[in-house]
C-alpha cells in the first residue's frame, strides 16, 4: 500500500521566498501610478512599509525569511502533503493524485503565509495599525490573527455578501482582536459612494480595497494590507510549492500537472511557481488556473492596464481584468470575487505559460461533496475549483490512455461554509454566468487606460 501523507520536520520550513520575476522568460510590464505616469517607489510610502515596497519590485531570486517570521511559521509550517488515495479509487483512475493542504494553518486557510510577514514588517516599522479587505474572510481573519501576534490594531472591510453569510468568519476576526464592518459602509467616501448609487450593493472586493486604502492614507499611524494581487504577497506565499517540491521527491514523484483556484492569485501562486522553476528549466509540467465562471477575468477578462480597486486610488496594474467598476454575482466563492487578476499570474497566462480555465459552482461544489466523502476534508468553495480541474484532468487522461501525477493546492477548509454546502446539497444552488453586456462594458471602461506595451 503507498504511503499517503508526506510530512517535513520543522527545520525544513524554508528559508527563502522564491521571487519568480527574477526568472521571467519576458520580462512583466511594470505597474504605473494612478496617473498613467511611472510608478516611483516612494509613491508607495503611504501605505507599505519599505521593506515590502523592495520585495515588491525586487529582480532577486531568493529573498531571506526573517527568523522571527520562520519562527511563527512553525505554529503550522511546514504543512502536510496527502496523495489522495481514496479519491483516486473513488475516481477509478490509474492517475496519481497529490494535494497540499494549507487549512491546518490556524486561520484555516494558506493567507497567514503573508499575513505574518507582512504583520512582521509593519511593526518593525513602527506602525501601529493596519486596515485592509477580505471577500470569504480568509484573508481578514489571518490578518487579525497576525497583528494580534505582533501588537497591532487591525481594521477589515468585509464585502458586504460575504459578511452577511459568514458570520463566524467575522467572529474570528473580533476574537483575535480585529474590528469588521460590511463594505460598502459609512466610514470611508467611497463607501458612502457607492450606497448613495447602491443602497443595496452587495460589494465587492474592489469596493473594499477602496475602502481600506482610504483608511490607511487619512490616517498617520495606519498601513494598508493585501491579501492577494501583488507581487510581495504571491513571494511570500511560496512557501507552499517549495515544500510541496521536496515532498514529492520524498514520494519518488514528479507532477505532469499542478493546478490551483485563482481569485487574486495568491494560493494558485504558492503551489505553482517554485514548480514553474522547473518548467522554465525544461521539465514538461502543465500549469492550470482554475477561476469561477461567474468571474472569469483569465478567460474572458481584457488583458490590459486597470485599477486595483473600485475607486481608482491604487497604481495601474497590468492584468487580466473585468473592469475596476465590475460588481460580481454573489457566488459562494467569495474569495474568488475579484474583478482583476495578479500581475504576475497575468503575464504567465498573457505569454501561455500557464493554461486558464473556469467552472461553474454547481460542478465545482459537485466535485468537492466527492472529493469530501472520500478524503474526509470539506474543501473551502475556492478550492473546489482546482477540485473540478482535477477530475477533467483524470478523464482526459483516461480519454488518452496516461496515468498522469496531478497536484493541487487545497487552500483552505470549508467548516465556515457549510451554508454554501446546505444550499448545494438541497437544489438550490444556481450557477451564474457573466453575460457579454458586462464584458463590452469593462472594454469601453478599459478603453481610455494605457495600452500594455
Amino acid at each position: 500500500m503507498p504511503q499517503h501523507r508526506y510530512l517535513l520536520t520543522e527545520d525544513r520550513i524554508p528559508a527563502r521566498w522564491y521571487n519568480i520575476a527574477a526568472d521571467l522568460p519576458t520580462p512583466m510590464p511594470p505597474p504605473l501610478a494612478p496617473d498613467g505616469g511611472p510608478l516611483q517607489p516612494d509613491m508607495m510610502t503611504p501605505i507599505f512599509p519599505m521593506e515590502l515596497i523592495l520585495q515588491e519590485v525586487s529582480q532577486e531570486r531568493f529573498i531571506p525569511i526573517p527568523d522571527p517570521v520562520r519562527e511563527m511559521y512553525a505554529l503550522w509550517r511546514p504543512t502536510p502533503l496527502y496523495r489522495a488515495l481514496n479519491w483516486e479509487r473513488a475516481l477509478g483512475t490509474d492517475c496519481r493524485i497529490f494535494y497540499k493542504y494549507e487549512g491546518v494553518s490556524p486561520a484555516g486557510s494558506h493567507k497567514p503565509n503573508t499575513s505574518v510577514p507582512q504583520a512582521y514588517y509593519n511593526a518593525q516599522a513602527g506602525v501601529k495599525r493596519l486596515s485592509t479587505e477580505t471577500g470569504a474572510g480568509q484573508w481578514g481573519s489571518s490578518l487579525a490573527m497576525a497583528c494580534q501576534l505582533y501588537g497591532l490594531e487591525c481594521k477589515v472591510y468585509m464585502v458586504r455578501v460575504s459578511y452577511d453569510a459568514k458570520p463566524y468568519r467575522r467572529l474570528m476576526m473580533e476574537t483575535w482582536g480585529g474590528q469588521c464592518v460590511a463594505s460598502p459602509s459609512q466610514e470611508t467616501n467611497a463607501g458612502r459612494a457607492i450606497l448613495a448609487e447602491h443602497p443595496d450593493s452587495p460589494g465587492s472586493l474592489g469596493i473594499a480595497i477602496s475602502e481600506a486604502v482610504e483608511d490607511a492614507a487619512t490616517r498617520e499611524d495606519t498601513n494598508y494590507a493585501l491579501g492577494s494581487v501583488l507581487n510581495h504577497v504571491l513571494l511570500h506565499q511560496t512557501v507552499v510549492g517549495q515544500e510541496a517540491v521536496e515532498q514529492l521527491r520524498m514520494a519518488g514523484a514528479e507532477p505532469d500537472v499542478v493546478i490551483g483556484c485563482v481569485g487574486g492569485g495568491s494560493n494558485f501562486a504558492g503551489i505553482s511557481f517554485p514548480f514553474l522553476a522547473e518548467k522554465f528549466a525544461g521539465k514538461d509540467i502543465q500549469v492550470i488556473a482554475a477561476e469561477p465562471a461567474a468571474c472569469p477575468s483569465l478567460t474572458r477578462g481584457h488583458y490590459g492596464y486597470d485599477f486595483g480597486d473600485t475607486a481608482g486610488m491604487t497604481p495601474l496594474l497590468p492584468m487580466h481584468t473585468l473592469g475596476h467598476s465590475f460588481v460580481p454575482p454573489a457566488i459562494h466563492s467569495g474569495g474568488l470575487r475579484y474583478h482583476g487578476m495578479a500581475p504576475l499570474v497575468s503575464h504567465l497566462v498573457h505569454t501561455g505559460l500557464v493554461e486558464a480555465r473556469a467552472y461553474s459552482q454547481v460542478e465545482c461544489f459537485t466535485e468537492a461533496v466527492g472529493f469530501a466523502r472520500a478524503e474526509g476534508i470539506i474543501p473551502a468553495p475556492e478550492p473546489s475549483h482546482a477540485i473540478r480541474a482535477v477530475v477533467e484532468e483524470v478523464q482526459r487522461a483516461k480519454e488518452e490512455g496516461k496515468a498522469k501525477t496531478i497536484l493541487f493546492n487545497l487552500c483552505g477548509h470549508g467548516n465556515f461554509d457549510m451554508a454554501a454546502y446546505e444550499s448545494h446539497l438541497t437544489g438550490q444552488m444556481v450557477d451564474l454566468e457573466l453575460p457579454q453586456d458586462e464584458l463590452d462594458r469593462a472594454a469601453a471602461e478599459l478603453s481610455s487606460m494605457p495600452a500594455v506595451g
